[in-house]
Formats: structure tokens, C-alpha cells, sequence
């Protein structure tokens, strides 16, 4: 199973919305200590934990596709064996949502993968919240989050990286009933 956490490489990206992905697929490596396998061919930092894989595409975010592309073909895996972890403007901050397929909405990293190897992968979407006006959009996914919503950040990573380890042995509906939740108040 590959696990896919998008967002941009390097160290001025680091807190941004944007790179939400990265700091699950982060949070997971270490609570697994899971080992790092990277070559310069899979454009990406690889890391594995038995038969699970955790993927951080270096391409940045608008080339997400060519790295997991290459890792899916290098280690044959399924489709139904690859999750995305991204933000969504369009759901609340904090809101975590899952499902299998269906359209990009913008996302420039989900479109790279779209385009790369199909859309019938599941998603797990993590929610940022929106600008005031849709001209603001790329300026507020590339910056930090404001430091009221970066206290509940690491409450937020610690609950999906522990859906994420559910996920080989659930169904997609499983997760979806028992993990979904509306905002950053649902937290347990």
C-alpha cells in the first residue's frame, strides 16, 4: 500500500497549507519508524514499513504525477493501494474526509496524479479552509497556517496518521463512517 503526501519540497514550505500531505506521511514515518529507501529515480523521499509505502514527491507540488507514477510502476502497485493525503480549500479547517476518485477541484498536485495514473485512487482530504476571494488562493495555500489554527495542527496530524495505519485492514466505507469528520472541533 502507498501512502501519498503532497506538498512542496524545502524548508520555506514547511508550515504551509499546502503541505499538509507531507507532515501526515512525516507523522507517520516517525511513529513507524519506518526506513528510508529513496533512490534519485523515484523523484521523491520513499520510506517502508513492511508492505506500506510513504511517499513525499520532490517534484513539487505541480509535478506530484511523475513520482508516484514511477513508484506505482517500480513496486507494481494497485490502484485501490494508493491514498492521497492533500488539503482542500473547500473543506473547513480541520475537516477530514475520504473518498475513491472524482475530479481535481484546482489542485494542481491532484491533477499531476490525475494525469499520471488515473483518478480512482482514494483520497484523504484534509481541510485548510478558503481565502475571503478566490483571487487569494495561491497565496493562501503557500503560506503558514495563523498560529490559533497551528496549536490544533499537531491534534490533527496525530488522528490522521492513526486513520491512515486503519486503512489496510478496513473498507473505504469503514473509514469513511467511523474516522469523517466536519471541522477541527470534531476532534476527539
Amino acid at each position: 500500500m502507498l501512502f501519498v503526501g503532497l506538498g512542496n519540497p524545502g524548508s520555506a514550505y514547511v508550515k504551509t497549507r499546502h503541505n499538509m500531505g507531507f507532515r501526515v506521511i512525516e507523522k507517520l514515518v516517525s511513529d513507524l519508524e519506518a526506513r528510508e529507501i529513496s533512490k534519485n529515480s523515484f523523484h521523491g523521499k520513499l520510506f517502508r514499513h513492511g508492505t506500506l509505502f510513504f511517499l513525499q514527491p520532490t517534484t513539487f507540488m505541480n509535478l506530484s504525477g511523475k513520482s508516484v507514477v514511477i513508484v506505482k510502476q517500480f513496486f507494481k502497485i494497485d490502484m485501490d493501494k494508493i491514498i492521497v493525503i492533500h488539503d482542500d480549500i473547500d473543506l473547513p479547517f480541520g475537516a477530514v474526509r475520504f473518498k475513491k476518485g472524482g475530479g481535481h477541484g484546482g489542485h494542481n498536485g491532484l491533477k499531476s496524479i490525475d494525469d499520471a495514473i488515473g483518478r480512482e485512487y482514494i483520497r484523504i482530504r484534509i481541510g485548510i479552509g478558503k481565502p475571503e476571494h478566490s483571487t487569494q488562493v495561491s497565496d493562501y495555500v503557500l503560506h503558514a497556517f495563523s498560529e490559533e489554527e497551528e496549536q490544533h495542527i499537531e491534534k490533527l496530524l496525530v488522528y490522521v496518521a492513526l486513520v491512515c495505519q486503519k486503512i489496510p485492514t478496513s473498507t473505504l466505507e469503514q473509514i469513511k463512517s467511523l474516522y469523517s469528520i466536519k471541522n477541527i472541533s470534531m476532534l476527539p
